[in-house]
């Protein structure tokens, strides 16, 4: 099993300089000759072009691939019916379960080969045909990645023609597991041409989704030419060099057979077992067999090793499981001082628990001696004949013995024996010696513990004392043996012992793992005392990298570290890993690379909580042929705290700051996209102090596949019947995916909380309340999962915290998850709802939040506010809302139901709340907003008039008290009605009520969606200076546009994507002013935010992942008098990244709110369009979506360069329409942002002096005078920059903002509190 593909471009080191990766600049050839053969015969590699995979350079180690990402590589179609292959990429499917992404880039942007769904009514094979390739090594190796769906598929197979014969290298009816696969099979030596054919096989019921991707070729190219050949080496009839260990092997290594040639190999004896077993004999459990009409099991050779053929014939072991199957040579003379050297080919594969040793059987001396174990190999060493060699000297006559031992569904297999002419047969055989009954128990080195069985268990289980421990049991960390025999060997070693922890070699190259003392070695490693793991020279031919794995493992606990002692010296290249090996999946958890410093080191590496099985296993790679005794070493492996019952202190720890460890959490191990534990660099800070740790989930850092990724706490018990959980997020980027979390219990998961897409560039608060059971002592896990559904942006979480009691009511509630604690009374007549079919009795067809009837993730069913639109992609979770029926039999006229919320947090500055309403095409009736303070106070009635969009409603609340809202429908009262989504002002107080009135119309129903609590006072309909948010603007990332959204920042926030330096509104990153107590602000009270000179962190106006602006102000502020307040003036503006749309990306679109229809009205922006000058060109285009369709009313494409410029438009619709501004790429992909701010919409209003349009031009202008105006211009702007600045130092105003910071020591987390998290004294003020 290799190393990942992703790892060993990094990773991989050519050991001995090769000789058949030796490259020597030569005149290019004719195709005939030269022409994919995997040997650049040009300097530049075109012979190799459209082969099969991109042509590669001549460096050692570096595969011949194809990604699909540039074309096919010469792939093609063969199928004959409409099953069949395509280039495709998942961006491009608009419906099907195939691949959410490609595995080069882990994006959906990047392309891969496909077979698109059919729905034909029979079975069909779709076939993908290599073009035809030449001469393959013998240590030919071809890596590709598959995905599929199981259930979807029947069979999937890969296959080679050479000559007549089609050789089958895999083969599978699955099941498959999610995601992409990795596939690695040999070739073999392969003379000639041949071809290679993926095909992929549904049934009449299936659809037959596959993908494949990312085809690598490794070490198949043949040895080039050479003038002359290093010391040792011999010189091919082609005047290629090979290894001497390479001379009659059994292999073609020279490309012509010469090194295998009867002159030179005549004197040795080769058993190919085609006619026969030759000079060795068999003892019952040995089958000589071949590939054609062998058994149909997985497992079984598809091939022979001689003829590379499945004509051919090898030895296999049929015995069965625990019973070994002997095979004897014949008796030889003592070897004296040459050695007689027995090279063999042998096959495990389909079972751990195979096994192959060879034993030396002295004979001739007076006592009967025991079998001494030369070689062993067990376990997986997939599907290909590995080489091995044994070099014996013996002072007496001796026998080899091959001893093979099949696992449940295993195969053992032997082929090619090949005695060297050293190995002399005695005149006369005498009568072999029996071997000792039972379970062997060679020397030196002993079986483990697992397979020393006795007589009173069972095949399989182990015994201790009158304890028979079954196999399941084995290395679970928990001992089950009195003195812990059963958890001995199973990887903690300090490889003293001769079962060195269970640890076995899994090497199938030129270098494997070893036991070694310390004598024994040279170099870094002398330094060691006692035994130790080392890198030694193998004599297998395939992968180069040596590989040693323990037993199956597990299940282990969230606790568990693997600490150890290790040394390597490697230069220029090598490494050392740990890789977690599970269910076939290979994650890497810890790697070393190549270092001059040699030395031992130690480390330790958290493992977590991990399934059963899987297993540990250690990757090397060094060149031992290199300068200064390269190698590499591992020492003292231990295993702490592995069992799921271990608990320690921090286990409780569920609030946690991130700025120590982790506390409690852990990342989950289900796929390889990972939580990471990180420190602040960069533009990612955390939001404890912008200096901090906090916890990141990037889905491209590193290249990971999963779908999702999982961040857990240790099991709680409850510390009262409702907590409330409260945690800041960080969710941003232009196509970033899903951040959920939920609370399992019992084995239940229940889901209290998710956001989806971009939410800014800052640190958002949020909280869930954890309801349990009175007096239950039920232990609950919290989980926080990050999905995979988007590629371009960053997820965070820090500051986490949970207190007794329930939490406020939330800001943010999108009825996704749960209600958000509404009620609606003993009635009940609201309920939540999820149209999932979109033809339920009643309610929208979709909900508000996803805009579609099958919610997040799902391609739209429907257009904006449910205009025609998309297609479908997949089901996902369907969208909620909150819904009540109105008509007559549900709800008479005149009667009421009511929707209250819980109370709110208390706004710390005036607010607006914002909800989302739709009512029925017929008459629904009107929705009325209260407050509720011991009375009602109604502040805003609004006609829930029906249609195919949700429509917008807003109120401002004031700050400082408590409160919460109710819904309710009823009669209508005195007051006025407002048509509309029109706003209105509350006063403090603590309870906010929504009513309606029914109007007695059949069918008819009122629903809530997407109610929204922030900053700053309400605006108008359609109009946005986006200094709190977005307002009523929606980015919703729609998938038939690519799936991006416009996000929202300012300056004053360090972001990774490139954006304007300042917003509009304000022209300035984030200004602070000091002012005394009583001093009013200049500006609008909704830009500016007032902060005592000692606050908290989570104050409203906290700022981003970067060290906020607020934060920065209070280091500032500190330097003032007590008393003195501050004045905060962040900048906001829309803004999208055009350059993550790619090649194959498209838009994104940031859409209003439903507005009425006018004959004319104004729309007035302000755009900003960062692009370099001549190359590249944004374009910014406003469209209006009605139910007639679609119409672009203005746009430009431009590549200006800091700067804001203000563009105003008339629109005018017959119809309810949407404003939509579309940002696209007019050209090559680039880095460029596309920004909006200060958008106004004037209804009713006319442009009174529109701006020229993007491509009217301008009057001549001469240019003497243009170079007058413009200097003149400039001094203006000087004299009023120095009087403005004489006249602030006099007034002592607004200094400018310092670009330095204070530094903020880490800290534990005692600093929570119950409301939020409190600054050290050296952060909040100066010493």
């Amino acid at each position: 099993m290799p190393l990942p593909s992703h790892l060993l471009p990094a990773l991989v080191l050519l050991l001995a300089r090769s000789p058949g990766w030796a490259w020597v600049p030569s005149h290019c050839r004719s195709p005939g000759q030269a022409a994919c053969n995997f040997v650049c015969d040009c300097r530049d590699c075109s012979d190799e072009a459209q082969c099969g995979y991109r042509g590669a350079s001549p460096a050692l180690g570096t595969p011949f691939a194809c990604d699909f990402e540039q074309d096919s590589c010469g792939w093609r179609d063969i199928s004959t019916s409409g099953y069949s292959w395509l280039r495709d990429r998942a961006g491009a499917a608009l419906e099907g379960p195939g691949p959410h992404s490609d595995h080069t880039l882990g994006t959906d942007l990047g392309w891969y080969m496909a077979v698109g769904t059919h729905r034909g009514k029979e079975a069909s094979t779709a076939a993908l045909r290599s073009p035809t390739l030449r001469e393959a090594a013998p240590s030919c190796k071809l890596r590709l990645w598959y995905h599929a769906a199981s259930g979807d598929v029947a069979e999937l197979r890969l296959e080679v023609t050479h000559g007549s014969e089609t050789l089958i290298l895999w083969q599978s009816t699955g099941p498959w597991d999610p995601g992409w696969q990795e596939l690695a099979v040999t070739t073999g030596r392969i003379r000639g041409d041949f071809r290679v054919t993926f095909s992929a096989t549904r049934n009449a019921t299936h659809r037959g989704a596959v993908a494949l991707d990312d085809l690598a070729f490794w070490d198949c190219g043949l040895p080039t030419p050479q003038a002359s050949c290093p010391l040792g080496h011999h010189h091919c009839q082609n005047k290629v060099c090979v290894e001497p260990q390479q001379l009659c092997d059994g292999e073609d290594n020279c490309g012509d057979l010469s090194d295998e040639d009867p002159l030179t190999c005549g004197r040795h004896t080769a058993t190919d077992f085609e006619t026969g077993l030759g000079p060795w004999n068999r003892s019952e459990g040995w089958s000589r067999n071949h590939s054609a009409g062998g058994p149909e099991r997985p497992s079984w050779p598809r091939r022979d090793h001689s003829r590379n053929s499945a004509q051919g014939s090898f030895l296999v072991s049929v015995a069965e499981p625990g019973t070994p199957a002997i095979l004897s040579s014949p008796e030889f003379q003592a070897s004296g001082a040459s050695n007689c050297s027995l090279i063999f080919y042998h096959y495990l594969h389909g079972s751990e628990a195979g096994c192959l040793q060879l034993f030396l059987q002295t004979l001739g001396s007076s006592a009967p001696q025991a079998p001494v174990l030369l070689r062993r190999r067990r376990g997986e060493l997939g599907t290909a004949w590995v080489r091995d060699r044994v070099d014996i000297q013996s002072a007496h006559p001796f026998q080899i013995l091959l001893a093979g031992q099949t696992g449940p569904g295993g195969v053992v297999g032997l082929d090619d024996l090949i005695l060297s002419d050293h190995c002399r047969p005695v005149p006369e055989v005498s009568t072999l010696q029996p071997l000792p009954p039972g379970p062997w128990a060679p020397v030196p080195q002993p079986l483990p513990p697992s397979s020393r069985l006795q007589d009173s268990c069972k095949q399989g289980h182990f015994a201790c004392g009158d304890l028979c421990v079954p196999p399941e049991q084995l290395c679970d960390f928990e001992e089950q043996c009195a003195g812990g025999e059963d958890e001995q060997a199973c990887g903690t070693t300090d490889f003293e012992s001769l079962e060195a922890g269970g640890w076995e070699d899994a090497s199938v190259g030129r270098l494997q793992w070893r036991r070694l003392s310390a004598q024994e070695s040279q170099g870094s490693s002398a330094a060691a005392a006692g035994h130790f793991l080392s890198l030694q020279r193998a004599w297998g031919q395939l992968s180069t990298e040596a590989r040693v794995l323990t037993p199956l493992l597990g299940p282990s606990g969230p606790s568990c570290e693997l600490h150890l002692a290790y040394y390597l010296q490697s230069q220029p290249r090598g490494f050392l890993a740990l890789v977690v090996v599970d269910n076939g999946s290979r994650e890497l958890a810890w790697q070393a690379l190549s270092s001059s410093a040699g030395g031992w080191k130690v480390d330790k590496v958290l493992l977590g909580a991990r399934r059963r099985p899987f297993q540990l296993e250690f990757v090397g790679l060094v060149d031992l042929d290199g300068p200064d005794q390269q190698g590499a070493g591992v020492d003292n492996v231990t295993l702490r705290d592995c069992s799921p019952t271990v608990t320690t202190k921090r286990d409780r720890e569920v609030s946690c700051n991130f700025e120590r460890d982790t506390c409690s959490w852990y990342p989950g191990h289900l796929s390889d996209t990972h939580w990471r534990w990180v420190e602040s660099r960069g533009p990612d800070h955390d939001h404890t102090t912008g200096q901090g740790h906090f916890v990141l989930l990037d889905p491209t850092d590193p290249l990971a596949w999963g779908h999702s990724a999982h961040l857990l706490s240790r099991p709680q018990v409850p510390a009262a019947p409702t907590e409330c959980l409260s945690f800041w997020y960080y969710l941003h980027g232009p196509q970033i995916g899903t951040l959920r979390l939920a609370m399992r219990r019992e084995g239940e998961e229940t889901h209290l909380w998710s956001r989806s897409g971009t939410q800014g560039n800052r640190w958002h608060e949020a909280w869930a309340t954890l309801s349990h059971q009175p007096g239950s002592r039920a232990q609950y896990q919290l989980l926080f999962e990050g999905l995979r559904d988007g590629y371009h942006g960053t997820m965070a979480l820090d500051d986490v915290a949970v207190r007794p009691g329930p939490c406020w009511a939330p800001h943010h509630c999108s009825f996704e998850d749960s209600d958000c604690g509404f009620s609606s009374g003993g009635r009940g007549l609201w309920r939540r709802q999820a149209n999932a079919s979109g033809h339920t009795a009643w309610g929208p067809p979709t909900d508000h939040t996803t805009e579609t009837a099958q919610g997040m993730g799902a391609w739209q069913g429907q257009g904006l506010g449910g205009w025609p639109g998309a297609g479908r992609l997949m089901l996902a979770p369907p969208g909620h809302y909150m819904v009540v029926d109105t008509s007559p039999d549900a709800l008479p006229r005149g009667q009421t139901a009511s929707l209250t919320s819980k109370e709110y947090r208390p706004p710390a500055q005036p607010a607006c709340l914002t909800f989302w309403y739709h009512g029925s095409l017929h008459n629904p009736g009107t929705l009325r907003v209260h407050l509720e303070k011991g009375r009602k106070h109604q502040v805003l009635s609004l006609s829930a008039h029906g249609g195919l969009a949700w429509r917008l409603g807003s109120v401002d609340v004031q700050a400082e008290q408590a409160w919460r809202v109710s819904a309710r429908w009823g009669a209508p009262p005195p007051p006025r009605e407002l048509p509309g989504p029109t706003a209105a002002a509350l006063p403090c107080t603590h309870q906010v009520v929504f009513e309606a009135v029914a109007a007695g119309v059949a069918h008819s129903y009122v629903a809530l969606d997407d109610l929204l609590l922030q900053d700053g006072p309400c605006p108008r309909p359609g109009s946005c200076d986006f200094e709190s948010g977005l307002c009523g603007w929606s980015h919703l990332a729609w998938p038939s546009l690519g799936g991006y959204s416009w996000d929202w920042g300012g300056g004053a926030t360090p972001s990774r994507y490139p954006q304007p330096p300042v917003d509009h509104t304000l022209g300035t990153k984030a200004g602070t002013c000091p002012l005394e107590p009583g001093g009013e602000a200049t500006q609008r009270p909704h830009t500016a935010t007032w902060l005592p000179a000692a606050h908290r962190v989570h104050a409203p106006s906290r700022g981003g992942p970067a060290h906020p602006a607020s934060a920065r102000a209070l280091r500032a502020g500190s330097a003032h008098q007590p008393g003195i307040n501050l004045l905060l003036f962040p900048g906001h503006f829309a803004f999208f990244e055009t350059g993550v749309l790619g090649p194959g990306g498209r838009a994104a679109w940031l859409r209003s709110e439903p507005l009425p229809a006018t004959p004319a009205s104004c729309l007035r922006f302000w755009y900003h369009m960062g692009f370099p000058e001549h190359f590249y060109k944004g374009e910014l285009r406003v469209l209006l979506r009605s139910t007639q369709g679609q119409l672009a009313v203005w746009g430009t494409g431009g590549h200006r360069r800091h700067q804001w410029l203000e563009a105003q438009v008339e629109v005018a619709s017959t119809k309810e329409f949407q404003v939509v501004f579309e940002a696209t790429l007019g050209g090559q992909p680039a880095l460029g942002p596309i920004a909006l701010d200060d958008v106004e919409y004037l209804a009713g209003q006319r442009c009174q002096q529109p701006a020229p349009s993007p491509g009217d031009t301008a009057a001549p202008v001469s240019v003497p005078t243009a170079v007058g105006s413009a200097l003149l211009l400039l001094m203006l702007l000087v004299l009023l920059g120095l009087g403005g600045r004489r006249w602030l130092q006099k007034r002592g105003s607004c200094p400018f903002q310092s670009n330095t910071e204070a530094t903020a020591p880490g800290f534990d987390n005692i600093l929570f509190n119950a409301d939020g998290v409190t600054l050290p004294a050296s952060v909040t003020s100066d010493p």
